[in-house]
């Protein structure tokens, strides 16, 4: 295919968010003809953007997509980098859990920001336009149709050579897909909610330490931190609805705080407290699985389209975005052909998406419950020491899923036998150690010389018991 059929090319991007800004740089940069349409208002120029505000953590992953278009650097130097989890007690005792080695890091960036970024980086391209206010009404893949209505109100028929569905978890080119026949689709509301509080500057200075991902663990619940840019933190809160439910009043909220967050109140201030609990209702966390990802090679859905996903391994952004270079070095490798394109697409991102998609759901529980375990931290040093020893051969599920780009389906596969090497080391230590100590408990004993036959054991224990035996 030459560079003029290319030009000839006419793609459609619905939906103007992260992964559907970043997926048009990446199509215009081949000199694809690329419009992308957008149902909100240039966020660059909206007093108020509207959506959702939580941070988001960028990683290895993502930043592999945003180098591959230039951008990466830019993008970095907004962001602030979070070398650990700091989990903070009940008692208000903080303990730090690194990440991974020195070097490495996430960032925590804001979503507002990136978007525009994106958006501005997009239209640096002569032969990319983004359409603001455009709704998508009607989509007809095998046609090549689409129609969109814009701020005019009047319906616009649109024909193009390929339909690029970026437009979130409720998207609508999905749901022209899920018409189709075997096409697969579920999706699943979790019973939690989450809320958005600030922790403000103090003194003009972070209150807490700004290199941080900041968890409140209680096991059914927990409330994490961000650092912003601007000396604040961003705070989350992920709670079963139902408890959500039973605050009722600010004294609710305050009692509730006083209860399981007593450190976070002089850092939120009370009155914030108070007010900002009750701005916003709680909001749901939906995770979508389809297949397939593509029809024919007029049509293929990407990000939270494709896959969303709840947000407690930061991945969600990440996975959007590796969607989207991952459909590019598919397009090197194939010469730009889509009907050779698109299928290989689903068939390699659907069990990476659908597993990233599970271990999202298993962390949540790792971070409100499993980081309050002894044992769990001690299995975090073992595979940290492992790692350390041998960095090819074990790497922990962390790592792989956020420093690497090991397939999301092939980290799961290798955690488990891993975790089965673990259990196996853990149990042959043990059984040594307790041969090795009824050894030595043995030989001391049988110094005293009248325990010579196993009934004067029995004897011995149920007549002295073992305070008499740490005497001798």
């Amino acid at each position: 295919m030459d560079s003029s059929d290319i030009q000839r090319k006419k793609i459609a991007v619905i939906g103007g968010g992260l992964v559907g800004s970043l997926n048009a740089c990446f199509l215009a940069k081949r000199n694809f003809q690329v419009d992308v349409y957008e149902a909100r208002e240039d966020i660059r120029l909206a007093e108020f953007a509207r959506g959702r505000s939580i941070n988001l953590a960028l990683s290895y992953r993502g930043r592999q997509a945003l180098k591959a278009i230039g951008l990466e650097d830019q993008i970095m130097s907004r962001g602030i980098p979070m070398r650990a989890r700091m989990l903070h007690s009940l008692s208000g005792k903080k303990s730090a859990i690194s990440y991974g080695t020195k070097s490495q890091y996430i960032l925590s960036i804001s979503r507002e920001n990136l978007n525009k970024d994106l958006l501005t980086a997009v239209e640096k391209y002569p032969n990319a336009k983004v359409h603001f206010g455009h709704r998508l009404l009607k989509c007809n893949p095998e046609e090549g149709r689409l129609t969109v209505l814009g701020s005019d109100k009047v319906p616009k028929d649109v024909t193009c050579d390929l339909i690029v569905g970026c437009d979130g978890a409720y998207s609508t080119v999905r749901t022209h897909l899920m018409k189709k026949p075997r096409f697969d689709y579920s999706q699943q509301y979790i019973p939690h909610g989450y809320m958005e509080l600030t922790i403000p500057p103090k003194d003009g200075d972070y209150a807490m330490e700004p290199n941080y991902l900041h968890i409140w663990p209680r096991n059914t619940f927990m409330m994490i931190a961000l650092p912003n840019t601007n000396k604040s933190f961003t705070c989350t809160l992920f709670m079963p609805f139902e408890e959500f439910e039973k605050l009722l009043t600010s004294s609710d909220v305050l009692a509730f705080f006083q209860k399981y967050f007593p450190d976070s109140i002089p850092l939120i201030g009370e009155q914030a407290l108070a007010q900002d609990f009750f701005l916003l209702p709680a909001q749901p966390m939906i995770s979508v699985k389809c297949s397939s990802f593509h029809l024919k090679s007029h049509c293929v859905l990407m990000g939270d389209a494709a896959h969303a996903i709840v947000p407690f391994f930061g991945q969600g952004m990440n996975a959007g975005f590796e969607d989207c270079l991952i459909f590019d070095e598919l397009m090197d490798k194939f010469n730009n052909d889509l009907s050779m394109c698109l299928p290989e697409f689903s068939r390699i991102r659907i069990p990476d998406d659908h597993a990233i998609s599970d271990l999202s759901m298993y962390n949540y529980i790792e971070m409100r419950a499993h980081v309050n375990s002894r044992w769990f931290i001690f299995r975090k040093n073992i595979e940290r020491l492992l790692h350390t020893i041998m960095p090819s051969t074990f790497i922990p599920l962390y790592t792989m899923v956020t420093f690497s780009r090991i397939r999301y389906h092939e980290a799961v596969l290798r955690w488990h036998w891993q975790r089965k090497v673990v259990n196996k080391g853990l149990f042959f230590f043990g059984t040594l150690i307790a041969i090795g100590s009824t050894y030595l408990l043995m030989h001391s004993v049988s110094r005293l010389g009248y325990l010579r036959r196993p009934w004067d054991w029995v004897t011995y224990f149920q007549n002295e018991g073992l305070q008499t035996l740490q005497s001798h």
